[in-house]
């Protein structure tokens, strides 16, 4: 597999044309952000945990019989993927009442969520990813009425599949942003699963191990990633 001609350089990933022309190759920077880009940073081998951590992930999710586009790992930062027609939204599931949830709602951090609750949010860093719903995606051509259906059915199946997963590592799922695509017809799951992407906390001390270490100023950011990476991978 030959890596060719550099397709996109997001955030915290590039992503590269190869020698076939249904795949990709990722490659995850250490490079960190938050606040909708205006806070940057670089972690310590952050592009390893969460290549890792992902594709991890996203085996355990294919065996549950929810398709995604992940092929081989091959290398500490890079995998292959299938070249996705991405959709742009991003799905959130929370498990546990955090972030912009609480802002919005009044609702205390640490509020369990029964049963959990979906949002989507259309995605355009010039609007700042603003939240929309199904009727939404409609309008604005994002998916048809039976691909939201799908995504909505995969999010919610997705979330089982981690919250008893990550359990097993003592690991709470707060919340987590996913993101879909459509490939030979079907709707697969694309982007990652990661500390970036996922509120993880310790299951018995609540002691957050995720991106909002940086996002809060909390500190030991590097050390978080590397315990979520020492449960999950290693």
């Amino acid at each position: 597999m030959q890596k060719r001609n550099l397709r996109y350089e997001g955030k915290a990933k590039k992503v590269f044309e190869t020698d076939d022309p249904d795949l990709l190759i990722i490659d995850y920077k250490d490079d960190i952000t938050a606040c909708d880009g205006k806070k940057k940073g670089n972690i310590k081998d952050k592009g390893i945990v969460n290549n890792r951590m992902t594709n991890c992930m996203l085996k355990i999710i294919e065996q549950s019989g929810i398709p995604t586009h992940y092929v081989q790992e091959i290398s500490d930062r890079e995998t292959v993927v299938k070249k996705a027609e991405a959709i742009p939204m991003e799905v959130i599931v929370r498990n546990i009442a955090a972030g912009s949830m609480t802002r919005r709602l009044g609702i205390p951090e640490g509020y369990e969520l029964l049963p959990p609750t979906l949002e989507f949010h259309f995605k355009d860093d010039r609007r700042n990813h603003p939240w929309i719903n199904e009727h939404y995606a409609l309008t604005l051509g994002i998916g048809t009425y039976e691909e939201i259906e799908t995504i909505t059915n995969y999010a919610f199946q997705i979330n089982q599949v981690l919250v008893e997963e990550l359990a097993r590592s003592n690991l709470k799922l707060v919340d987590f942003k996913i993101e879909f695509g459509r490939y030979e017809g079907e709707i697969i799951l694309i982007d990652e699963i990661s500390p970036d992407t996922c509120r993880l906390w310790d299951m018995h001390t609540n002691e957050k191990l995720d991106k909002d270490r940086f996002r809060y100023d909390m500190g030991n950011v590097e050390s978080a990633y590397e315990e979520v990476y020492r449960r999950l991978v290693l």
